[in-house]
């Protein structure tokens, strides 16, 4: 297969994200209403856990998140969904919205071909979401729950690359050629998707920036938070193919921790991602 397929599909991607209204699978609708909902400074927690409880997967979601142990250490359990934004907040509402349009998009009959990729996908997903809270809370002392935001995002590229390849047969059978799209297009293209869905200028640098290589003193920023959790993350739980890239250097860690620290970050980290994973795609 030429190339001639790969600038298609970006063509045609330019095309949608340059548009009115991107073409992206329809349960992404309920993401799109929380987004313009959120952004509402007289918005009530009446109000949103009222379009929150229209969605019987979102609520249900929500509900679960606010049980879960790194949530509720008092073990209380809560069953309404008013109540459980008031204990996991709005921002996470937020969160939970594109968590469960991600899962979803995964369970998609278009997706059906990429099984064996989306698999390690989620689970690189839960484990950057999971540092980053972790990394955010511990060092650079930034808000957590955006740290976690934009770990859970930073490859929404790939998710979107691989829903619109699916429409070409010859790239989807075509590993090779698939993997260096997704490689070397998913963080401009995770960029440029999410600045279409409204996403803060924050969240928006981090994830276009998550792959780019440079050396890190110290961590202050998200940027820095998401560059880091993705490196920590590429040694154990990368969904890349080695035999088609090559392993992720991730040799910058030993410039930032001794490895002690390093161990105690990624053993925080794994109870996270365990909560995460059975708050969110339990």
């Amino acid at each position: 297969m030429s190339n001639a397929t790969t600038f298609k599909v970006l063509e045609d991607i330019a095309k949608d994200l340059s548009g009115d209204e991107i073409t992206f699978p329809t349960f992404l609708d309920i993401t799109f209403q929380v987004r313009t909902a959120l952004k509402d400074p007289n918005l009530s927690i009446e109000q949103l856990a009222k379009l929150i409880g229209a969605e019987p997967l979102m609520s249900t979601k929500i509900i679960r998140m606010s049980n879960s142990v790194a949530l509720n250490p008092s073990g209380r359990e809560i069953a309404d969904v008013k109540t459980a934004i008031t204990r996991v907040g709005m921002e996470a509402v937020r969160t939970v919205s594109f968590a469960v349009a991600m899962e979803q998009l995964l369970k998609s009959k278009s997706m059906k071909s990429f099984e064996a990729i989306s698999k390690k996908l989620w689970d690189h997903t839960a484990h950057v979401a999971a540092l980053c809270r972790v990394l955010a809370r511990r060092i650079a002392k930034i808000n957590g729950d955006e740290a976690m935001f934009a770990g859970l995002v930073h490859d929404l590229g790939v998710f979107y690359l691989m829903s619109r390849a699916a429409n070409f047969p010859e790239l989807v059978n075509d590993k090779v050629e698939l993997h260096a799209l997704l490689v070397g297009w998913h963080d401009n293209i995770g960029h440029a998707l999410l600045s279409a869905l409204g996403s803060p200028e924050s969240v928006l640098v981090a994830v276009q920036e998550h792959e780019t290589d440079r050396e890190i003193i110290e961590l202050k920023t998200l940027t820095d938070v998401l560059y880091v959790a993705n490196k920590i993350a590429n040694r154990t739980s990368s969904w890349r193919d080695p035999e088609l890239d090559g392993a992720v250097d991730t040799s910058m860690l030993e410039t930032i921790f001794d490895a002690d620290t390093l161990e105690e970050i990624i053993n925080e980290s794994e109870e996270e991602v365990q909560s995460l994973k059975s708050a969110l795609g339990g």
